[in-house]
């Protein structure tokens, strides 16, 4: 059965449209994005006509949502796919491009989860390049990346990935927090194996090899560097703890604790109620790539601990002194330090492996990236599928894109429905057509169930925890939220440029449902967690419709 939907008559020009950027905000789907947007003062209740059946019940609260006066501008789009008749049940500007934010990493997750299977794990290794004599290593030690995104504390006894619903990367949220464990414990077991292979002292030095793809860009939400090494999801923790009396010295816990970064403490205590102000300033890099850096600001004395994170600006000098410092905890002498020439990966053989870390499945980190919406993996997923699909390659990053179209195109999925440039959703529009008739075909795929229990549980968890909690449809919807934001100087607010929510509804009625809904063009008076939330409760709300109105 074909799966593509040909868009009728409305194509929308981009050459024409006018230009949004700016910073996205609202936490863990925030995406910085700079694209050409589709046409603000579209007709907002021109329905696609090309669908003959609608339910009435959704369609009055699908409406009543609209006429809002929060939505007086904003554009609606929103489809909604039966699975048990095999076919679209309802639409409503369905075949129109919207800016889709997070519901994009729908796309790169099944992507990468197709065309390197569920099961594919990372192999991380470190090798010697040179003699071990009398537990003397004669040469260095190679950490060889593999593009792994969990070098940190979320794999578990059971080899599942844990998770938080609010992300440590996204700490500008009051509930932000970090998966609770040791953040270098998969470095400290490398350091580990490579003791327990008989050497006990090195002559050389640790470098590490980040040539599966480029180390430097950062990705468009959090600003943190893409590589494709990731330790500690490339950040330093700092959890802010008021003193007990105002005008004291804050107190700051650092995980990990390294000498790769240096903090100086500024952050005074504050009187009860005051706001919450946390900076860094005066990042600087001192010799050997260490970096010294002060956060200052003031937290009220009745304020709870606030989560900063500090985003490493090198990742493979990060992991270098890291493994340096677990290496030395474990009993290994280090006699040389500072860069040196890196091998080429063809001279590494794999009788000189003295240290492997093997990742949980891939459809665990699928879990991660779609769960708590994180940018930094999802960003590194097109390229990652790119070096692996396509060794040798010159340009990961467009080659996983190349890989992709391949992939829908032998889908027979309409690629004029569909624009993208990043893994996070930066920098893409959709039509809900499309993303509907995409999750379609996932659905056929062998990883299918899986990959909708990766999704974020509408009331339950991820992303979706604090949408609809209290609605019938709770735990009955799977989807992927997504969220680009963007100030507004005119007014001193903000505009929700693309709201999203897709993936998958079980209905009372026992009917298995496939939806995407799109909501464009919100102005807000205020970009606070509060009135950013008032958006994601309405696509929640449609979702919640579908549940009862199919």
């Amino acid at each position: 059965m074909a799966l593509r939907r040909k868009s009728v008559d409305r194509r929308v020009n981009l050459s024409k449209t006018p230009v949004a950027s700016g910073v996205l905000r609202e936490g863990r789907d925030t995406l910085r994005y700079m694209s050409s947007a589709c046409p603000a003062f579209l007709a907002l209740f021109v329905a696609t006509q090309s669908f003959a059946q609608r339910q009435p019940e959704f369609d009055r609260r699908l409406h009543d949502i609209m006429r809002r006066p929060a939505f007086n501008h904003a554009r609606f789009g929103v489809e909604v796919y039966s699975l048990n008749d095999g076919k679209v049940v309802y639409g409503w500007n369905a075949d129109e491009l919207f800016v889709p934010g997070s519901t994009t990493k729908i796309l790169t997750a099944g992507t990468a989860l197709e065309l390197l299977g569920a099961d594919f794990r990372f192999h991380t290794k470190v090798y010697r390049t040179g003699p071990v004599t009398g537990g003397t290593l004669h040469g260095d030690l190679v950490l060889v990346a593999s593009g792994d995104p969990d070098l940190s504390n979320r794999i578990q006894p059971d080899g599942t990935l844990s998770f938080e619903n609010e992300d440590h990367s996204y700490d500008g949220f009051a509930e932000a927090q970090a998966v609770p464990g040791d953040p270098l414990a998969v470095i400290k077991e490398l350091a580990s194996k490579i003791a327990a292979s008989g050497i006990k002292r090195v002559q050389g030095r640790v470098l590490v090899d980040v040539s599966l793809f480029p180390e430097g860009d950062r990705e468009l939400g959090t600003d943190v560097v893409i590589s494709p090494i990731v330790v500690n999801d490339n950040l330093v923790d700092v959890m802010v703890t008021p003193a007990a009396q105002n005008g004291a010295a804050a107190a700051l816990s650092i995980a990990p604790q390294t000498r790769y970064l240096t903090i100086q403490n500024q952050v005074k205590t504050g009187a009860p109620g005051s706001k919450l102000d946390l900076h860094w300033t005066d990042d600087k890099e001192l010799a050997d790539g260490i970096h010294a850096v002060v956060l200052t600001g003031s937290i009220a004395v009745d304020a709870r601990p606030k989560l900063r994170v500090y985003k490493v600006p090198s990742p493979s000098k990060f992991a270098e002194i890291t493994l340096t410092e677990a290496l030395q905890s474990a009993g290994v002498r280090m006699e040389t330090s500072g860069a040196g020439h890196i091998p080429s990966l063809g001279s590494l053989k794999q009788e000189d492996v003295v240290a492997e870390h093997v990742s949980p499945p891939l459809r665990e980190e699928a879990k991660v990236t779609l769960k708590v919406s994180q940018n930094l993996h999802a960003s590194m997923l097109p390229s990652i599928v790119g070096a692996y699909r396509e060794k040798g390659t010159s340009d990961p990053l467009q080659a996983g894109f190349d890989q992709e179209r391949a992939l829908l195109e032998k889908a027979d999925l309409d690629l004029t429905a569909a624009v993208q440039s990043d893994g996070a959703g930066g920098a893409a529009l959709f039509t809900p057509d499309f993303m509907v008739h995409f999750l379609l075909h996932l659905s056929r795929q062998p990883f299918g169930a899986g990959f909708r229990k990766a999704l974020p549980i509408l009331g339950k968890d991820g992303t979706l925890v604090k949408i609809q909690v209290d609605s019938p449809a709770a735990g009955h919807v799977f989807a992927k939220t997504g969220t680009y934001a963007t100030g507004n100087a005119l007014s001193r607010g903000g505009v929700i440029t693309g709201k999203g929510l897709a993936g998958f509804i079980d209905t009372k009625e026992g009917q298995h449902l496939i939806f995407a809904a799109y909501i464009n063009f919100v102005p807000l008076k205020d970009m606070d967690e509060k009135s950013t939330q008032m958006v994601g409760e309405a696509v929640g709300e449609i979702a919640a419709a579908a549940y009862e109105g199919f």
